[in-house]
């Protein structure tokens, strides 16, 4: 098979992976143990830019940054292409969840795309539990369909 193929296919089934990846550590981690690390994130106030949420960048950034070096400095080419997958979702997420959803850079304020008045829908639903409890909508990418349905339905009114 084609070298560039399969490293092309690396980072894409990466990328995707690290969809469940950030579902699991957000319902498991950051519901969970880590609550007092992701706790200011889901509350109004915040003093401040950052978070304590924001340690969670550094976190998921160390997997990526090892693949890369591994890549870069060992030759481990498959280590290279999982790194780059997982720095692309990283920078994903950084774009979707800090400046798209969460406005932290006042960018992409207005859509027209059902699929992106769907991630905010979920997200805001995912916010309306201030406690680490009863919480749904972990994902970013990929939300339930109702949300697709009430973003189409509420383009129409």
């Amino acid at each position: 098979m084609n070298p560039i193929l399969i490293n092309t296919l690396t980072v894409l089934i990466t990328f995707i992976g690290m969809e469940g990846v950030a579902w699991l550590a957000h319902k498991y981690l950051m519901h969970g143990f880590l609550w007092f690390l992701h706790e200011d994130h889901h509350h109004k106030e915040h003093f401040g830019f950052f978070e304590r949420n924001d340690f969670f960048f550094l976190i998921f950034a160390i997997p990526g940054i090892a693949g890369l070096m591994a890549g870069i400095y060992f030759g481990v080419t498959v280590a290279l292409y999982i790194g780059i997958g997982i720095t692309l979702y990283g920078f994903t997420y950084f774009w979707v969840h800090e400046i798209f959803i969460h406005q932290r850079f006042k960018l992409f304020r207005n859509t027209e795309s059902a699929y992106f008045r769907a991630i905010r829908r979920a997200h805001k639903i995912h916010h309306k539990h201030l406690g680490k409890e009863n919480g749904e909508c972990f994902g970013m990418l990929w939300v339930p369909f109702k949300y697709f349905a009430e973003a189409k339905k509420a383009k129409q009114v």
